[in-house]
C-alpha cells in the first residue's frame, strides 16, 4: 500500500483546540466565477478528485517534493479549507503546488497542505465565505465510480461540502486495491457527489460504510456524520 495511504487507515477526528500557530490545512481552492458560476455538484465532485489527487500523486510519496509536507499534515489532523477564487485571483493559484481537477466545466485546485498562518500572499487574500451555490439535480450515478452521500439532514455550504467530500475520498482511497486504485486514478479520480433519501442515508449509517465524522469546527457539530463513500461491487 502507498506509505500515504497507510497513514488515513483508521483515522479518526479530535475536536480538541490546537495552536493556531500550529495548524495545517489542505487548501482546496474552487473557481467560481461571477458571470458563468458552476454547477454545484459539479465543483463538489472536481473537489473530491483533487484532494485525493494530491495525497496520491507520485510527489508525495517517499523522497517526493511534497512527502514530508503530506505526511506531517496527516499525522496531525486532516483538516481542509475551501477558498474561492476567480478570474486572475483563480490564474495565480495553478502557480502553486497542488492539483486542479476538472468536472464538467467545473474547476478545483488541492494544494499541497502547510501552516495556515504560513499561507502565500495568492492563497491567503481569497474569500473563505461566500462560496455557496444553488442545489442542482445532477441525474444518474455514472457506472464505475464510488458514491459521496451527502448527509442529507444537516445543511452545508458549498466550501463546507467541499472539504468533507475530499475527507471522503481520502478515508475511501485506503479500502481499495492496489488494482483500483489505478484504475480509479486512470479516471482522475472522478467520484459521484449525490444526497439520499434520509431513510436512504440511516441505512448506510448502518451498514457501516466508510463515513466522514466532522470534528466540528465549522457549520455542523463534532462528530457529525457529514459524508459516507460508497462503491457498489468494491
Amino acid at each position: 500500500m502507498n506509505g500515504v495511504l497507510d497513514l488515513l487507515v483508521g483515522r479518526s477526528y479530535s475536536a480538541e483546540e490546537e495552536d493556531p500557530a500550529l495548524v495545517r490545512a489542505m487548501p482546496v481552492v474552487l473557481r467560481i466565477e461571477r458571470a458563468t458560476p458552476p454547477g454545484r455538484t459539479a465543483i463538489l465532485e472536481a473537489a473530491a478528485a483533487a484532494a485525493i489527487a494530491v495525497c496520491l500523486d507520485p510527489r508525495a510519496e517517499a523522497e517526493g517534493e511534497w512527502h514530508d509536507e503530506v505526511v506531517t499534515w496527516i499525522h496531525g489532523r486532516i483538516r481542509k479549507i475551501s477558498r474561492r477564487a476567480r478570474g486572475g485571483h483563480w490564474e495565480a493559484v495553478q502557480a502553486l503546488p497542488g492539483v486542479t481537477i476538472s468536472v464538467d466545466g467545473a474547476e478545483a485546485r488541492a494544494l499541497v497542505p502547510g501552516l495556515v498562518v504560513e499561507a502565500p500572499k495568492e492563497l491567503s487574500r481569497l474569500q473563505i465565505s461566500g462560496s455557496e451555490l444553488p442545489e442542482d439535480e445532477p441525474g444518474p450515478v455514472p457506472a464505475g465510480v464510488p458514491v459521496l452521500w451527502l448527509n442529507p439532514k444537516v445543511p452545508m455550504t458549498a466550501g463546507k461540502a467541499a472539504a468533507q467530500v475530499g475527507h471522503g475520498t481520502m478515508l475511501l482511497a485506503p479500502t481499495l486495491s492496489a488494482g483500483q486504485l489505478e484504475t480509479w486514478a486512470a479516471n482522475d479520480f472522478r467520484t459521484a457527489v449525490r444526497t439520499p433519501s434520509a431513510r436512504r442515508w440511516d441505512s448506510l449509517l448502518a451498514a457501516g460504510a466508510v463515513s466522514v465524522r466532522d470534528a466540528g469546527f465549522t457549520e455542523v457539530a463534532p462528530g457529525t456524520t457529514t459524508v459516507i463513500a460508497e462503491w457498489t461491487g468494491v
